[in-house]
């Protein structure tokens, strides 16, 4: 009855309970239960000594942050030459077919007279002219579609429909319909053009009076042939400029900028003497995409046996004792860190699978494949903390961090009400006076990094003085925002995760509260090299499935 009565102490929730006494049968179901789910929360070395089955799933995931992790390193390579070049031939065209272009020009570089807008334009269109003989790199034109009015360069203009201001007598007319007029210009040619654009550029006439932008648009070709440095075959790129001269603020200022799209393809016939084999990478890919699905198999596998077992303990307890296990003890079965394996394994085979189309040349599609890839890898590494926490000086930052969680998730709500609050505040009425407040985006850029203390004096000192009215308003603005959330709102942050790590850290050091669960498998006095849990494990089984028993020893195999 010593045993009835520590159950009793443990687990009882009213006076009697559990004072009983069971049929053998059902202690010795009860006991197998209690072993069954004392080795369901064993680390990996314990479950080695108690049943001698080597931790696969650590190798596994050690072996894949190893793959993961160098797959990485070599397609970021690979991304890096990709992103240079296209930045690279960005300035080169900024330089190309800007007038008077400095770098680090930004905003700052514009037109303010009639006669510079025009000589901006035609430099455009006589450089893009003169590309085969001035350019250092190689780049070819991108003609105009067969059987189509388009040229290879498309002058075009937008403007009102109809408009007439007259700023003396504080009268204007407008008709809002945007039309548009374009201009075709095609390099030297033995094909004639169509007659509609068989005309000179220098003719092209710009409505100033109603004119709302001025466009060149126009493709070149090239090839980054660096990639042979890595082994790879060189992409063929299409670049796509476009030269806008902005004049919708009717301000007197038109601003220019230049955008450039880069689309990637297969080159045809390419011939690389001695390079350009990519058997290696397609095989290691191969490897990587293997050991993501057998690692997906076997967390899918021991996620789905976490419920089974959990399953079958709440039955068996609501059998047995007449109550239901609580939701915490319950959610205990399922593993938060075997769904982050599994998430990450799913990522990392489709961010393979697309560079597998990358390195094909059949997919351009960079930026989504290194998201990918590089949420998985750090999934990956993340992951491996779960091993440390079967250490008692590890597990102290998890468990903290885990009690912390709920508190801090509930304060971070009460303050974004205020951030918010904010940052509307700033950006409508700090907005048109400072550089750093003009979208709601910079704003809380700008608010949050002065929380952490960075350009604090700069922030102060950008804000123009135009108003006097408004410039007290944000000293009042910044010096209320600063004092509430570097003294009050982080400190109280910092507070809510200290107190938790000193809860964990003086129940550490003295005795720990054990939920009914816990409670339930201590009960369990086998260790695991008691050799008890090596009962029925003899007969052979695949790692993928689970095999035939007979009813009492159905659920012996366990999750590693």
């Amino acid at each position: 009855m010593a045993a009835a009565s520590e159950t009793e102490r443990l687990l009882s929730r009213g006076p009697g309970y559990g004072a009983t006494e069971a049929p053998v049968a059902e202690v010795e179901e009860e006991e197998e239960l209690r072993r069954r789910l004392k080795y369901f929360f064993m680390s990996p070395c314990d479950k080695y000594r108690a049943r001698g089955r080597r931790p696969v799933k650590l190798g596994l995931q050690l072996a894949k942050i190893l793959l993961v992790t160098v797959q990485l390193i070599l397609f970021g390579l690979s991304n890096q030459m990709v992103v240079t070049f296209k930045e690279e031939n960005t300035v080169t065209f900024k330089h190309l077919f800007l007038k008077d272009y400095v770098d680090g020009a930004g905003d700052s570089y514009a037109v303010y007279t009639q006669r510079d807008l025009y000589d901006h334009v035609f430099y455009t269109v006589e450089k893009y002219l003169a590309i085969p003989n001035e350019t250092i790199g190689r780049y070819a034109y991108v003609r105009g579609e067969s059987g189509g009015n388009q040229s290879a360069l498309m002058l075009c203009q937008q403007y009102y429909r109809k408009g007439r201001i007259d700023p003396a007598n504080d009268t204007f007319n407008i008709d809002p319909k945007i039309v548009t007029d374009c201009l075709g210009v095609d390099p030297e040619d033995t094909h004639p053009l169509p007659p509609e654009l068989d005309r000179s550029y220098k003719n092209f006439t710009l409505k100033f009076h109603k004119l709302i932008n001025v466009t060149i648009q126009f493709k070149l070709k090239a090839i980054n042939i660096q990639t042979i440095i890595n082994n790879e075959i060189p992409d063929c790129y299409t670049f796509t400029i476009t030269i806008t001269f902005d004049n919708k603020a009717h301000s007197g200022r038109v601003k220019i900028r230049l955008d450039n799209r880069a689309d990637i393809k297969e080159c045809k016939d390419p011939s690389i003497f001695g390079r350009g084999d990519n058997s290696f990478r397609l095989f290691f890919d191969v490897v990587v995409i293997l050991v993501c699905s057998l690692s997906f198999i076997l967390c899918a596998r021991s996620i789905i046996r976490g419920l089974l077992l959990q399953h079958e303990f709440s039955r068996f307890f609501r059998r047995r004792y007449g109550q239901s296990v609580c939701l915490s003890d319950r959610m205990e079965f399922l593993n938060g860190w075997y769904i982050l394996l599994v998430i990450s394994d799913v990522l990392t085979v489709l961010g393979t699978i697309m560079k597998i189309g990358i390195e094909s040349k059949n997919f351009a599609g960079y930026d989504v494949c290194s998201i990918l890839l590089g949420t998985s890898t750090l999934l990956v590494w993340v992951g491996v903390i779960r091993y440390l926490t079967f250490f008692q000086k590890y597990n102290i930052l998890i468990v903290t961090l885990r009690v912390a969680l709920p508190n801090v998730i509930r304060f971070c709500c009460c303050v974004a009400v205020i951030y918010l609050g904010y940052c509307f505040c700033g950006w409508i009425v700090l907005g048109p006076y400072h550089v750093k407040f003009r979208s709601l985006s910079m704003v809380s850029e700008c608010l949050f990094s002065l929380i952490n203390g960075d350009d604090m004096f700069v922030t102060f000192a950008e804000m123009q003085q135009n108003s006097y009215l408004v410039w007290l308003f944000s000293q009042i603005y910044l010096y209320t925002f600063i004092s509430l959330f570097i003294y009050m709102v982080l400190s109280l942050f910092i507070a809510l995760i200290t107190g938790s790590y000193e809860t964990i850290k003086h129940q550490c050091e003295g005795e720990t509260p054990v939920s009914q669960l816990h409670a339930y498998i201590a009960e369990c006095k086998d260790s695991p090299k008691s050799g008890k849990y090596r009962r029925g494990s003899a007969s052979s089984c695949s790692v993928f499935c689970c095999c035939e028993r007979a009813p009492l020893q159905d659920n012996t195999m366990l999750v590693n």
